[in-house]
């Protein structure tokens, strides 16, 4: 059973996932939450498996809620959900440790396998779309992405084929094109990926991603 935080400003919005969540065999709603103070303090006591987090709130936004759940270290992980799918706040969400977002109006269906995904360790932006996302925010993601990689320890800790594995994460490649680029096995793949998300602390694709173009490993075309 997925234990589930809602997080929404508005009571009516809370009662849809409500609904959805009570009637989905395998999914339980542990608890709600109307602002940012309660969703933190919520998430501390109740330790859902899933936070599902409205990025627009009054007073401290769900990007800072996000940020203090994942500093505090607990288990729960973040599913936030915006208004647009390029929202302004959707990156700065995945920043502060989010695993990924949705839009507002998904179909329940959709809605419910991101929930699964989440809690399954998974990012919910499936890597091929990965791409598309950090595009169309190419301009917010830090200094002069066109100059040389920047130096960092994280780099320094990876082998010659886990940097080219971060690279080709960052590209958006799937385990089963990194395989083919490189003639490995999907399930070595899968363990170089795992290698390189323990290395440079990134919980899941997503903020392996970001952090590709932040260190400029990959660039916008």
């Amino acid at each position: 059973m997925i234990s589930v935080l809602v997080v929404d400003a508005q009571p009516l919005q809370r009662f849809g996932f409500r609904m959805l969540l009570e009637s989905t065999p395998d999914t339980e709603i542990v608890g709600e939450a109307e602002n940012s103070a309660e969703a933190v303090r919520w998430t501390t006591e109740l330790h859902p498996d899933v936070v599902l987090m409205d990025i627009r709130m009054p007073g401290v936004d769900g990007i800072e809620a996000t940020r203090r759940i994942v500093a505090a270290g607990g288990r729960s992980r973040i599913l936030v959900l915006t208004t647009f799918d390029v929202d302004r706040y959707a990156l700065a969400a995945l920043r502060a440790g989010a695993s990924g977002f949705l839009l507002k109006d998904t179909r329940p269906e959709e809605l419910l396998a991101g929930i699964r995904a989440v809690a399954a360790g998974d990012a919910v932006i499936a890597p091929a779309l990965t791409r598309r996302l950090l595009d169309a925010f190419a301009d917010r993601l830090g200094d002069d992405l066109c100059g040389p990689v920047r130096e960092d320890p994280r780099l320094d800790s990876l082998t010659g084929r886990e940097r080219e594995i971060l690279v080709a994460i960052g590209h958006g490649l799937t385990n089963g094109e990194i395989a083919q680029r490189f003639t490995l096995s999907e399930s070595t793949v899968k363990t170089h990926v795992g290698r390189v998300f323990a290395k440079i602390g990134a919980r899941d694709r997503i903020q392996a991603v970001i952090l590709a173009y932040d260190l400029r490993l990959t660039r916008p075309i």
